[in-house]
């Protein structure tokens, strides 16, 4: 009856041996590198993001870059916007001539949203201002990303534009 009663006892005294064993190690592993289980967990948990809107009310124009929950972001953006009244006046109602350029070029391993649009600056009669184009784009992966992206008020004054290549 002993031998019977002691099987049970000597199966739980080596599970309680084994557990323990695993939490010292994970304890000690825990001391030897430094940081705290926290750190860890916080690192693992990271909500990372990465946001730029940029608006000329001038030329109606806004363009939008956005990435998040990304393993890995390099990004070079590049904006110009510009606004010339004719009249000098700031507060001038007309267009006059405004552009707003931006220059996109990323690499990441996420999410990435990159949007523009152009719309009246002058509103219509029941309050709304017509929007001319809208283009909303939303990729998900292993991206590189390259855009040129050139809104204008009035494309007279100043635009340089883009060289292309041509097909070989």
């Amino acid at each position: 009856m002993s031998l019977i009663s002691g099987k049970p006892i000597f199966i739980r005294l080596i599970f309680l041996s084994l557990a323990s064993l695993s939490i010292a190690f994970l304890l000690v592993s825990l001391a030897a590198s430094g940081m705290p289980a926290s750190f860890y967990q916080a690192m693992t948990d990271m909500n990372t993001s990465n946001y730029l809107c940029v608006k000329n009310y001038d030329a109606g124009a806004s363009v939008t870059e956005s990435y998040s929950d990304f393993d890995h972001l390099e990004k070079e953006t590049e904006i110009n916007s510009r606004s010339f009244h004719p009249s000098g006046i700031k507060d001038d109602s007309s267009r006059g001539n405004a552009t707003l350029e931006a220059r996109i070029a990323s690499s990441l391993i996420g999410k990435a949203h990159i949007a523009w649009q152009s719309k009246d600056v002058k509103s219509g009669p029941y309050g709304r201002h017509a929007v001319y184009g809208l283009v909303q784009e939303d990729l998900i992966g292993v991206l590189s990303i390259e855009r040129f992206i050139h809104l204008s008020s009035n494309d007279s004054y100043g635009f340089s534009g883009t060289d292309w290549l041509p097909c070989s």
